[in-house]
């Protein structure tokens, strides 16, 4: 990397928070801990506070999605709190939106989306909406894990989710949703309409079918193909 080539230490912060981040949205989560705790130790070797709280948050992120939830969920908070004291407003959303997934995959429910309802104010309050997709499909993720009676409503969320994410032109974010409506529609027995259009977004892809939310698309493309 031209960062560690320049022994430049905020170059180097900055570039290990990109990969961090990256790895993060790919959702591979032992690799985006590498990467947070790179930049943690590099922080620490140079005495630096930017991006700590990102740090903290990605890597509690990735703790929480390899189960170790307890854990994960406190450096979230870390983190939060620490964009919070620093009134950095897209860690916070960030972090938020974060925390409500890493609730969802422990089970607490109703704390996960108390932390998405703080994360749409949060977006609201500061017209900082590069999550909002993300945290409406949270919403509804969460709402079919709470009670079954929730589906019309989880619906709407990622019928939302789609909306943003379209108007935003952002491709993964609408992949995901997508993934998310055509499981509900599939589920409903309205299988055709959930392959048509999952097959819609996914054909727009020309690379990464590598990554963990092409693949989960692709795998409900073929079940729903082989259930028509």
């Amino acid at each position: 990397m031209l960062a560690r080539a320049l022994s430049h230490p905020h170059s180097l912060v900055f570039a290990q928070t990109f990969v961090s981040t990256v790895r993060l949205y790919r959702r591979e989560p032992s690799a985006a801990q590498e990467a947070a705790e790179s930049v943690i130790a590099l922080l620490a070797e140079h005495g630096f506070a930017d991006q700590l709280d990102l740090a903290t948050m990605q890597r509690g992120w990735a703790m929480a999605q390899q189960g170790r939830h307890e854990e994960g969920i406190v450096q979230i908070r870390e983190g939060l709190a620490a964009s919070r004291a620093a009134g950095r407003e897209l860690v916070q959303q960030n972090s938020l939106c974060l925390l409500g997934e890493a609730y969802m995959e422990m089970g607490r429910l109703d704390d996960g989306l108390s932390a998405l309802t703080e994360a749409l104010a949060a977006a609201d309050e500061h017209e900082n909406r590069g999550s909002e997709a993300e945290i409406h499909r949270l919403k509804g993720e969460l709402l079919l894990k709470q009670n079954d009676s929730n589906v019309a409503e989880a619906q709407i969320c990622f019928e939302r989710a789609i909306e943003v994410a379209r108007r935003q032109s952002a491709k993964s974010w609408e992949l995901r949703a997508t993934t998310s409506l055509a499981r509900l529609l599939a589920s409903q027995g309205r299988r055709d309409e959930a392959h048509a259009m999952l097959a819609e977004i996914y054909g727009w892809f020309t690379e990464g079918f590598d990554t963990a939310d092409l693949k989960d698309a692709k795998a409900l493309l073929d079940l729903l193909g082989s259930q028509s």
